[in-house]
């Protein structure tokens, strides 16, 4: 099947500073990508490239078999787009914020008023369609605000829709009512490119990764085939504020095959086979107050995650 969205080779550099290094991505009808990346991964960049507000220093971009480098308009149609920042929508009502998206999109009037109907309800904000929002941030919420900039982009069927932290200041609630929406995105054919570093719950519903980090693509599949070896546990050790770390020690009475450190979060991936020796060497840290508290659960994409995209990723996860 042919892509709707494929990038490749693409670099773009601001001076000194190489933002994204030789990049490739490929998005396919009715199929949801995922791209993982700390903030400062070239995330966003690389966006800006997809729908012409960029220009590449090397590589190339095709949006829906057009050659977005050369002819940027004309590709740009085909590409619907929630970008990072919050919508402009200072004076208007989410319904005729949809509404008016939709008729650039070329829905007719009763397509669009339809369409924006139909997204509220998805999304659960009826209650504000017809609020208006305040040019000081009052009338609706950021998440309000949020859920109708995604509603703008997906009420139009579109080759491609381009999510760019779509869930930034949404709740719990409306947050899994979104993913079960970009889920319905991919379902009715348009490829979604979804920008995110919530790992956690993009994994539920993108179909492929690619995971993104210091502007260079380190690894790209399917969740499961980036999670690791279903047989993996995860040991979370939580610090003490200023603490010493007692996984760095050589002291550690059993086999890592791999050890990350996110903030006051030690996450040592273990063998099943070394859970029993794990918790009983966990439990005496923790009754020495060595550490505040500590968990063993299953390894997650998450470890597989943070180990790839480490400062110290090509030291402690060279096995990943």
């Amino acid at each position: 099947m042919d892509a709707v969205l494929e990038v490749s080779e693409l670099t773009k550099r601001f001076g000194e500073v190489v933002a994204n290094d030789r990049v490739g991505v490929r998005v396919r009808p009715g199929e949801i990508v995922g791209l993982l990346g700390h903030n400062g991964a070239g995330k966003t960049t690389l966006v800006s490239q997809i729908v012409g507000l960029l220009a590449p220093d090397a590589g190339t971009i095709r949006v829906a078999g057009v050659d977005a480098v050369a002819q940027p308009g004309q590709a740009r149609r085909s590409v619907a787009l929630q970008a990072q920042g919050q919508a402009p929508l200072d004076g208007l009502t989410p319904r005729s914020a949809i509404e008016f998206a939709g008729r650039l999109r070329g829905l007719s009037p009763r397509d669009a008023r339809a369409g924006a109907v139909r997204l509220a309800e998805e999304l659960d904000i009826g209650e504000w369609l017809d609020r208006r929002a305040m040019p000081d941030g009052g009338g609706i919420s950021g998440g309000v605000r949020r859920l109708t900039a995604f509603a703008m982009a997906a009420v139009a069927p579109t080759p491609v829709v381009v999510l760019d932290e779509p869930t930034n200041d949404v709740d719990a609630a409306r947050r899994r009512l979104m993913w079960q929406a970009v889920r319905r995105l991919g379902e009715r054919g348009s490829g979604v490119l979804l920008v995110t570093h919530n790992v956690v719950e993009s994994e539920r519903v993108v179909d492929e990764l690619v995971l993104l980090d210091r502007g260079r693509v380190v690894a790209s599949g399917t969740p499961a085939s980036l999670h690791g070896d279903s047989s993996e546990l995860r040991l979370e050790l939580t610090l003490h504020p200023d603490g010493t770390d007692p996984s760095e020690a050589d002291a550690v009475p059993f086999a890592v095959v791999r050890r990350v450190r996110a903030g006051r979060r030690a996450l040592l991936t273990i063998d099943a086979g070394n859970a029993e020796r794990a918790v009983g060497w966990a439990a005496s840290l923790r009754t020495a107050d060595t550490v505040e508290s500590y968990s063993l659960t299953p390894a997650t994409l998450e470890d597989a995650y943070l180990a790839l995209t480490s400062p110290d990723a090509d030291l402690e996860a060279s096995d990943v």
